[in-house]
């Protein structure tokens, strides 16, 4: 059902499970689903799992595995493997699609000329190429609900900042080699910053929090400064 899976020890009471060394869309969705499989049919001793681009790790308590001959790495390894082999084959689900507005250029992409003239292109041509295109949530991390999205035209790609910005402000979409992200918070970063979305990424108080997960489809499309202030003012008259 699945390719060939490498198993390493990962500290005391983790097994790293690795699929690859290429990212591809493919292997990623293999993972997650593995580790959404995992969560929602755990075994005796199963804490979560982590995934990764090529990577799902798995933690587990050794305290759930003792034996006089085998390791707790050992049995829990078995444990995994047998929840694999268990999974249906038809189990592969499609991500939702997740359309994401974007307001760019101007104080919302003040990089936006930096990654045109590096591309030797116009402002309009990295708009459209950055929208024409749907991207595919590998994973999320860095700060709570942050996306890496791959399946970004390398026509648009661009170097980080060499110099991180102390605060970029929630909302901001960027740019950093092939990979497109948006800041679901305020944070420092050093991706270059082409334009900003009034949608709120991370939202603590609702379940799941982050409005973007893990095996999504986002596709962009422009907006205007107008409708950036229309949308944030209509958040704010909802909250």
């Amino acid at each position: 059902m699945f390719q060939d899976i490498n198993y390493f020890r990962f500290g005391e009471a983790g097994i790293l499970m690795e699929f690859g060394h290429e990212v591809s869309e493919e292997m990623n969705q293999q993972i997650h689903e593995i580790s959404g499989w995992l969560n929602e049919n755990p075994f005796d001793g199963f804490i979560e799992t982590i995934p990764a681009y090529t990577t799902l790790t798995v933690l587990y308590d050794p305290m759930k595995f003792v034996h006089p001959e085998k390791s707790a790495f050992e049995l829990a390894k078995n444990r995994v493997e047998m929840r694999i082999e268990s999974m249906p084959k038809e189990s592969a689900t499609a991500g939702r699609v997740i359309r994401i507005p974007v307001c760019y250029g101007g104080d919302f992409g003040p990089d936006l000329q930096n990654v045109a003239k590096f591309n030797k292109l116009t402002e309009k041509e990295v708009i459209k190429i950055h929208t024409e295109k749907t991207c595919y949530v590998y994973m999320l991390g860095f700060a709570p609900g942050f996306p890496f999205l791959g399946g970004m035209s390398s026509e648009i790609a661009a170097p980080r900042l060499s110099s991180p910005r102390l605060s970029i402000p929630k909302g901001s979409v960027g740019i950093a080699g092939e990979q497109t992200g948006i800041y679901p918070i305020e944070t420092p970063g050093g991706w270059q910053l082409i334009g900003r979305t009034p949608l709120e990424l991370f939202r603590p108080t609702e379940n799941p929090p982050t409005l973007l997960e893990a095996g999504d489809q986002v596709e962009f499309y422009e907006i205007t400064t107008e409708e950036y202030h229309s949308w944030e003012a209509e958040d704010d008259h909802q909250d």
